[in-house]
């Protein structure tokens, strides 16, 4: 019995690996979405924003420094205790500590603080928006390889068909019902779609060498997909384009990052102008120091030293700037013209944010149509193909005719393989552009 369980246990273990993985859209966005060098380096750059948000934080708070040194002197030098020169060698230690706080600069490093928050969360947008990127990428070179897989079907029906074909006009041959220029055009066309089908092999495996690169997948092992597209639910939207656009600006990722980038280089102008104010600092310290002579004469303890010489000091500091060769001046005008530089560079992002919905939307209902007319002429064709197929056997049509039917009907399904995947491709960018992300959750 034990012998059956571990035979039983050691087939379905070999079953389930000899059976190959099948990947789903959502997988392989997802993995290209982990894998991809473009988020790590996003993420490095948003944790440079997070340490410059810190540093921002740093400048409001007291800044707080020791300090200690020792010396010795030889020869001729002041004495720390009667403040007289004299020639005998001495040793001293001096400790202090200090600390200072700006009180007022002209807002310069509160409004560098807000502007390094909206860096952050721009940031923040700007991963969100190279996910995004990442994810349609993959999900354009997962589509183009279900078409080809598609197209790869078709040419093997075909070259089935074909076959078939030839097999059946030389036993008519051989029978005297058929001549044989008929036989010659049919092996012909079988000799095109075993062409056909070589190709688009081919093709198949150029856009699944793509969609591994998208995926940054290795490159040894095998990758399969798995099309998962929902025929019943192509439709046309409802939505206009420009109700989609007022609802996609106000947290689409780019539309946002555009916005928080505009934000940040005024909170830098308000910073820059900061600078022509008089800055006020309050200070404090304390500094007290231990010496004696060398020359082995009696001397004060290091403690009571370094209690008796304590010395405390507070103070206030203002620094008016009059004139800095121009560079503050200079600085103000720069930032001003950076400022007009991402306020136009804003509007030129949600103008093109807007381009792309109204074409995305239209591409969607174009597609929409395109598969239903597809699939009315693939219907057709169908029956015109059987027809002929019918007609050939009994001698009514030629096998150009026949030739000419079957290339029509493959081309048919063809166009409607590929009015379909791009409709599927154009809903999930309308979808994304209404708030629903790339990936299901």
């Amino acid at each position: 019995m034990k012998f059956v369980i571990i035979l039983t246990l050691l087939i379905l273990s070999l079953t389930a690996t000899g059976q190959e993985k099948k990947w789903t859209m959502d997988e392989c966005m997802r993995y290209a979405i982990e894998n991809s060098p473009k988020k790590n380096k996003q993420n490095a750059e948003n944790s440079i924003y997070h340490q410059n948000y810190l540093e921002a934080i740093g400048k409001l708070l007291p800044s707080l420094s020791a300090n200690t040194n020792v010396s010795f002197n030889f020869g001729r030098g002041l004495d720390a205790q009667t403040n007289t020169y004299t020639d005998i060698n001495s040793f001293s230690n001096n400790y202090s500590l200090y600390t200072s706080l700006v009180l007022f600069d002209g807002l310069a490093n509160i409004n560098k603080l807000k502007m390094q928050k909206v860096n952050k969360l721009m940031g923040k947008e700007d991963l969100q928006k190279t996910k995004d990127d990442i994810a349609y990428e993959t999900m354009e070179a997962f589509i183009t390889v279900a078409y080809n897989e598609e197209l790869v079907k078709l040419a093997a029906q075909q070259l089935e068909e074909s076959s078939a074909n030839v097999r059946q006009v030389k036993r008519m041959e051989e029978l005297g019902m058929k001549g044989s220029a008929d036989v010659a055009e049919l092996v012909a066309k079988e000799a095109a779609d075993n062409y056909n089908l070589t190709r688009n092999r081919n093709l198949l495996t150029i856009s699944n060498i793509l969609l591994k690169e998208k995926m940054n997948f290795p490159i040894e092992e095998e990758l399969h997909i798995k099309n998962e597209m929902q025929e019943n639910l192509i439709a046309k939207t409802e939505e206009t384009a420009i109700s989609i656009y007022e609802k996609a600006k106000d947290y689409n990722p780019k539309a946002k990052a555009a916005e928080m980038a505009f934000k940040a280089q005024q909170l830098s102008y308000k910073a820059t102008k900061g600078t022509f104010f008089p800055t006020l600092s309050a200070e404090a310290g304390i500094t007290t120091n231990f010496s004696r002579y060398m020359d082995g004469s009696e001397y004060s303890g290091f403690k009571n030293q370094i209690r008796d010489k304590r010395g405390h000091y507070v103070g206030l500091s203002l620094s008016i700037p009059i004139f800095s060769g121009f560079s503050k001046s200079s600085q103000v005008k720069r930032s001003k013209a950076q400022t007009v530089i991402a306020r136009n560079e804003r509007d030129e992002t949600l103008r093109t944010l807007y381009s792309e919905i109204e074409q995305a939307v239209t591409d969607m209902n174009g597609q929409a149509d395109e598969f239903f007319q597809a699939r009315k002429q693939t219907e057709a064709m169908e029956i015109a193909h059987n027809v002929n197929q019918r007609k050939f056997t009994e001698g009514l049509v030629s096998a150009i005719e026949l030739h000419t039917s079957s290339n029509r009907l493959l081309q048919a399904k063809v166009d409607e393989v590929n009015a379909r995947l791009k409709y599927e491709l154009k809903q999930k960018l309308v979808n994304y552009y209404k708030g629903e992300p790339f990936i299901s959750e």
